[in-house]
């Protein structure tokens, strides 16, 4: 009677440890660079620390304008103020002031 013996071949005892390692491997990439992942949160954070600051910019631009518009007020009108504006919005000046051009934002 003939019989075959098979020799155990190293190929088979690495399919399993070589997929193991190929589904670890794609889920280890996608928890750092994926949408949710460890390098996006870091990009979030930086991103919130811009617009935290936007933030405090705008809010320092709107107590400004809160405490000019305050002084335009009918109960407290300060005739500085009054003046100022009207001399900007009007363009004019009288003829003995001295008018120094800034470069500026236009308000």
């Amino acid at each position: 009677m003939w019989t075959r013996q098979h020799k155990q071949r190293n190929i088979g005892r690495l399919i399993v440890p070589t997929l193991c390692a190929a589904v670890l491997a794609y889920f280890g990439f996608h928890a750092y660079h994926g949408e949710f992942g460890i390098y996006s949160r870091y990009r979030m954070q930086a991103q919130v620390a811009d617009l935290q600051a936007q933030v405090a910019a705008i809010k320092g631009q709107r107590i400004e304008l809160e405490r000019r518009v305050q002084l335009l007020h009918d109960g407290s009108l300060e005739k500085d103020m009054l003046d100022e504006q009207a001399r900007r919005a009007l363009n004019v000046s009288h003829p003995d002031e001295v008018t120094v051009m800034l470069p500026g934002s236009g308000n």
